[in-house]
C-alpha cells in the first residue's frame, strides 16, 4: 500500500514538472508539497553568525548594561544617554580575561541602573565598527542633527544613493552589513527606501608586476612542476624572450619560462606604493593610468612601463598647448574632431569606460599635432573633458589660457551634432 502510494505522488509530481515551465516550476511544486503535507516552504540563509561582537577597546561600545542581582539580561541605556562613549585611557592592552580592555577600566565598567539606581556593570565588548560604517551615507546627509539619526525630508531627497563603486570583497562585507542596517532601519520607519543604493559597479582587483620564474631540482637542473623538491629561481623581465604562447630563458630558450601576476601582498614583495609613482610620475599620471589599464569591471595587471606612457601622453598634451594658442576661427574639420572627441568622451565618461574615454583624447591629441594653427575654440574646450582625468594638469592649462577661476565651476561641453557630419568620403571604386 505505501509503495503503491509512493508511486502514485512520484507520478503526480513528474506531471506537475514537466507540465509547467521554467520560472514557476519552483513555486508550483513548493506548493504542491504543502498541499500533501510533506514539506514546507522555508527561507535558509548562508550568512550564519555575523560575529558581531569584539574583545577589544576599539570599536563602538554596546549601550548595554548588566544589573546585580539580575537574571543576567542586558538592558538597553536610556536614549539620553546615547551616544555611549569610550572612556579615555592610555591601557589597551588585553585584560587577562575573555572580556576586552574596558573590563579593567573601574570607573567605566561599574555604572548604576537608572531604572532602579541598583549597581550594574556595562557590556565590555565593542562592535566591530561596523556599526557606524554600515549607516554612514546616512549620515553624511545630514551630519549635524543631534535630535535624530537622519532628517526625514533630507532622507526623502537624497535617498536611495545612485552609484555604489566597490571591489568584489565588499560584496560579502560592507554591501551586505549596509543592506542589514538598511532594511531594518526601514522597518523602523527611520529611512523611506527598501534598498540603500540604486546602482553597483565592482571595480576589478589591480595584481601586481608579472613574475618570472623556473624550477630548478636538488640537483641544479631544470626541474618539472610536479617535483616535489624543485625550488623556484625569479628572473626579470629583461632576462626573458617571448616564444609562441609563452615565455623562455633569453639565455637557454630550452628552459619555460612561468610568468604569472599575483594578488599584491607584503608576503611577496610586489606592492606598488602610490607614493612612488606619485613621486616620479606625478599624481595625474598615477590617476590617468589607472583609468587606462582597461575595462573598470576587469581585473587588470600593474605595468610600471604603462604609466610611463600615459605620463609621455601628458607632455604631449601640455606640450600642444605650449606651442602656442591663436584667437583664430577654427576650422570645420578642426571642430569635427573636437565635437566627435566631446560625444566620446561624454558617453564613455557616463557609462564609467573611462579606458576607452581615455583612447579618444589621445586621437584628439595626435590630431592636434597635424594642424596648421591650433586655435582657442578647438582647444579650450578639450581641457574640460582632460579635467576630472587629470585634474592638476588640465587647471594648469585652463591657467595658461588666461582663465582666473578653477574650471572646476564650468559647464561640461556638449557636441553639436551638426559638426559631426562629414562633407565628403572616399568611396574606392573598381573597375
Amino acid at each position: 500500500m505505501i509503495a503503491a502510494a509512493l508511486l502514485k505522488c512520484t507520478a503526480q509530481w513528474l506531471l506537475l514538472v514537466v507540465s509547467i515551465s521554467s520560472p514557476w516550476r519552483t513555486l508550483k511544486i513548493i506548493e504542491w508539497l504543502e498541499a500533501k503535507g510533506i514539506g514546507k516552504r522555508q527561507v535558509n540563509y548562508k550568512l550564519r553568525d555575523w560575529l558581531f561582537a569584539r574583545q577589544r577597546y576599539w570599536g563602538e561600545p554596546f549601550p548595554l548594561i548588566y544589573p546585580e542581582g539580575g537574571d543576567g539580561s542586558a538592558v538597553a541605556i536610556p536614549e539620553d544617554q546615547l551616544p555611549l562613549m569610550l572612556p579615555e585611557t592610555d591601557q589597551f592592552k588585553p585584560s587577562g580575561t575573555p572580556e576586552s580592555p574596558l573590563a579593567v577600566i573601574d570607573s567605566w565598567v561599574n555604572t548604576t541602573d537608572p531604572a532602579t539606581g541598583a549597581p550594574a556593570r556595562r557590556e565590555t565588548s565593542t562592535m566591530p565598527q561596523w556599526a557606524g560604517s554600515c549607516w554612514y551615507y546616512l549620515r553624511f546627509i545630514d551630519p549635524g542633527n543631534s535630535a535624530a539619526l537622519v532628517d526625514k525630508a533630507k532622507e526623502q531627497y537624497w535617498m536611495p544613493v545612485d552609484l555604489y563603486v566597490g571591489g568584489a570583497e565588499h560584496a560579502v562585507l560592507h554591501l551586505l552589513y549596509a543592506r542589514f542596517w538598511h532594511k531594518v532601519l526601514y522597518d523602523l520607519g527611520v529611512v523611506s527606501t527598501k534598498e540603500p543604493f540604486g546602482r553597483l559597479v565592482s571595480q576589478g582587483m589591480i595584481l601586481g608586476e608579472v613574475e618570472y620564474s623556473y624550477l630548478v631540482g636538488a640537483d641544479g637542473k631544470v626541474a618539472l612542476d610536479d617535483d616535489p623538491h624543485a625550488t623556484v629561481v625569479k628572473v626579470s623581465e629583461a632576462e626573458v624572450d617571448k616564444k609562441g604562447d609563452g615565455y623562455v630563458l633569453r639565455s637557454d630558450p630550452s628552459v619555460r619560462v612561468t610568468a604569472r601576476a599575483h594578488k599584491m601582498s607584503k608576503s611577496r614583495g610586489n606592492v606598488i606604493n602610490p607614493d612612488d609613482v606619485v613621486q616620479e610620475f606625478g599624481g595625474d599620471s598615477l590617476r590617468l593610468y589607472e583609468m587606462f589599464m582597461g575595462p573598470l569591471r576587469d581585473t587588470k595587471v600593474w605595468s610600471t612601463r604603462g604609466v610611463e606612457g600615459v605620463h609621455r601622453f601628458l607632455a604631449r598634451v601640455y606640450r600642444a598647448f605650449e606651442a602656442g594658442v591663436a584667437d583664430v576661427p577654427a576650422s570645420r574639420e578642426q571642430l569635427r574632431l573636437l565635437h566627435a572627441t566631446i560625444r566620446k568622451v561624454s558617453t564613455e565618461t557616463e557609462e564609467m569606460r573611462f579606458n576607452t574615454g581615455i583612447a579618444a583624447m589621445m586621437e584628439f591629441i595626435n590630431g592636434v599635432y597635424k594642424w596648421d594653427n591650433r586655435p582657442r575654440a578647438a582647444l579650450e574646450p578639450f581641457v574640460l573633458l582632460l579635467a576630472p582625468y587629470a585634474p592638476h594638469i588640465a587647471e594648469e592649462l585652463w591657467s595658461r589660457l588666461g582663465h582666473s577661476c578653477s574650471l572646476a565651476y564650468e559647464p561640461w561641453p556638449t557636441a553639436d551634432e551638426s559638426l559631426l557630419v562629414v562633407d565628403t568620403i572616399n568611396l574606392p571604386v573598381q573597375v
